[in-house]
């Protein structure tokens, strides 16, 4: 493939989360492949935990072993030679409405969680740009979310439930370690095999979007921290032809947006006159509500919905963390 033409058809994210192939029934069980089906597992060998106990046993039982989540990462990360054990059965949801916290098995996806806790009146403070992705995951590789305010995923966890390589069971939170607890969250994998997480929520809330096409780059270069601090949650997508951003994405909160009428532009863009699919050309069909209708939050913080294929075809992700003061250098 030549390369404009990859650039073109693959798109780029600027903030956010890129798309990955997903089918609207997972992968199954006997697929040897991540999502995007570029990385094939090294093992066909696939324990499926029930219970603590499960997992205990079969750590003890192998030598070597990985956790295996929602399979939406695009590297080895999860691979193992020898073993890997799924907790896709751990579908427990404990909400505490007095701690205002949320306590989910490490099979739970956001996906799942969030209508359960909406339902209920709350709210987790980010999400990613698709819902199919695993808690648990998302959490220990500390990626996904959006919002210059909002810390990413991992930064809602408050305590964790891990069976150790030895075979043992081990509990940590915030409130036991401080500041030690954040490298126990982001572990990839290296402490443990994590069976349940618990996550501090907060009050329901109604978000409304707004999209804009083609933005310069330069004056993403010159407004880059307002452009950024325009919404809740924002999100800058190019294809990387023509020096400039395909789209904007900007989610507020119903409760903070302003009541005036919505700008037709921004920072030269144009708003969108119909619902977009990141990437060009392709139908929004799978995309979430746009046209600044307001709904829930996790109707609108997702750039995809839960029920619909987010992909066109075997995209890749990367994500890279870049301090802000040197983003908008070239």
């Amino acid at each position: 493939m030549y390369k404009r033409e990859f650039l073109k058809t693959s798109g780029a994210l600027l903030a956010g989360s890129l798309f990955s192939k997903l089918t609207t029934a997972q992968t199954p069980a006997d697929s040897r492949t991540n999502w995007a089906g570029n990385y094939t597992y090294s093992t066909k060998n696939l324990d499926t935990a029930n219970t603590v106990e499960d997992v205990r046993h079969s750590i003890r039982d192998h030598s070597h072993l990985k956790a295996l989540g929602a399979r939406h990462s695009f590297n080895g990360i999860a691979d193992s030679t020898v073993e890997q054990i799924s907790l896709k059965h751990f579908d427990q949801i404990e909400l505490d409405t007095k701690a205002k916290t949320v306590t989910v098995g490490a099979g739970i996806t956001y996906g799942q969680l969030a209508p359960y806790i909406d339902s209920r009146g709350f709210a987790v403070h980010n999400l990613a740009s698709l819902p199919h992705i695993s808690v648990v995951g998302a959490c220990a590789t500390a990626t996904h979310g959006s919002g210059k305010k909002n810390g990413n995923l991992s930064t809602a966890v408050r305590a964790m439930e891990i069976v150790t390589a030895s075979g043992d069971f081990w509990t940590s939170s915030r409130e036991k370690l401080g500041d030690k607890f954040s490298g126990t969250v982001v572990g990839l994998g290296a402490l443990g095999v994590i069976t349940k997480i618990t996550l501090e929520v907060q009050p329901t809330l109604q978000m409304t979007p707004a999209v804009y096409e083609n933005l310069s780059f330069s004056q993403l270069e010159r407004h880059l921290d307002e452009i950024f601090a325009s919404g809740y949650s924002v999100s800058v997508f190019s294809d990387w032809q023509n020096h400039h951003a395909t789209q904007v994405w900007i989610k507020r909160r119903v409760d903070q947006a302003s009541r005036a009428a919505p700008n037709t532009e921004f920072y030269g863009a144009t708003s969108a006159t119909h619902n977009l699919h990141p990437l060009a050309g392709h139908s929004a069909e799978n995309c979430t509500e746009q046209m600044g209708i307001p709904g829930p939050w996790y109707e609108r913080l997702p750039h995809f919905r839960m029920n619909f294929t987010p992909s066109s075809g075997a995209e890749l992700q990367s994500e890279y963390f870049v301090p802000r003061e040197k983003a908008a250098r070239r």
